[in-house]
């Protein structure tokens, strides 16, 4: 069916590009997943191992909820669990914005958004500052706090001044936290416009488990699990969450290593072009030709993320591996500048 199909029905669209593995075989190192290389988090594996498997989960996660509730100060109505912080992007784009609707983000967002967008006949408008005034019909605002690819990120002042935009405008304001440990970025304003994205997989080296949450208003946890079938949360993932509040000293021991290994990364590749790194595990490399130049490192062994469809072609990102295996990618770059110099 064509985008423009008159049916009504969701248009078919090809899925978001994103790093990581794909169908074809690959057998060497992969520096395109932003993810804690020191992972997995053994005490959330373990919960996830321990999971009571074999029964049905309480459909309403009610213990889950009230365990990241009184870990967060929030009220455990206005959690959302989610497998995937992609789903509840698509969750709040179905709850919040009506067909031609209008989204903003400050930078490219998170493919999912965009996909989401579509999938609902409305789209993303791309600024590259925040709005002094949102424009008439903003329902959604996305902020990467910090924002992939770039690593930029929003002061706490700018994120008040836009979240009391967006309850002024009758707009939810979404905060992307998925890298913010890495980080050590402070949580987004209290406000009743703010809409907070946690997927704490990544930091804790979990993104195959798959664990995210959301933290609102009562109302807009409700919308969002008014869109979830039942028993949307596996065991073991629900476990993982529950676990999350005892789990930090894994961060503690391993996060000043990951910032570490990805600042002396940063370094290192700055022999080979412009890099914009800021603390986060993954930078940037401007190659003049980011698709190519990827294609060329697989062929190497090595696998990075274009950053076409980021509005950023000529670059590629890369997230640190560790440091003994980030000289596996430094290696294959000097091949790749020998050959393409």
């Amino acid at each position: 069916m064509a985008s423009g199909d008159p049916s009504g029905l969701p248009p078919l669209l090809p899925r978001a590009p994103h790093g990581g593995p794909s169908s074809a075989a690959f057998a060497g190192l992969d520096f395109s997943v932003n993810a804690n290389p020191y992972g997995p988090n053994p005490a959330l594996l373990r919960a996830v191992r321990e999971a009571d498997h074999a029964h049905y989960p309480d459909p309403a996660y009610r213990a889950v909820r009230e365990r990241l509730a009184a870990w967060h100060g929030n009220t455990p109505d206005g959690v959302a669990l989610s497998v995937g912080a992609s789903d509840l992007l698509h969750r709040l784009v179905r709850a919040f914005v009506p067909p031609g609707g209008r989204l903003l983000s400050l930078h490219a967002p998170f493919g999912e958004l965009a996909r989401a967008a579509a999938l609902g006949r409305s789209r993303v408008e791309v600024v590259a500052e925040l709005p002094g005034i949102l424009p008439i019909g903003t329902a959604l605002v996305y902020v990467g706090a910090p924002h992939n690819p770039t690593g930029r990120a929003p002061s706490p002042a700018e994120l008040r001044q836009l979240a009391g935009r967006c309850e002024e405008a009758g707009a939810l304001l979404i905060v992307d936290e998925a890298y913010a440990p890495f980080v050590a970025l402070p949580p987004p304003p209290a406000s009743p416009a703010v809409v907070r994205l946690l997927s704490p997989g990544k930091a804790h080296g979990l993104v195959g488990a798959r664990p995210a949450y959301a933290l609102g208003t009562p109302e807009v946890a409700a919308r969002l699990d008014n869109l979830a079938p039942a028993w949307h949360l596996p065991a073991g993932t629900a476990a993982l969450l529950a676990a999350l509040p005892d789990a930090g000293e894994f961060l503690e021991t391993t996060l000043p290593r990951v910032r570490a290994d990805a600042a002396a990364l940063a370094h290192a590749l700055a022999a080979f072009g412009p890099v914009e790194h800021h603390g986060a595990p993954f930078m940037t490399l401007e190659v003049g030709d980011g698709a190519g130049t990827a294609a060329a490192l697989l062929a190497l062994g090595v696998r990075v993320r274009d950053c076409a469809s980021y509005g950023l072609p000529g670059r590629i990102r890369v997230s640190t591996r560790g440091a003994a295996q980030d000289g596996t990618l430094l290696a294959a770059l000097g091949q790749w500048r020998g050959t393409h110099g």
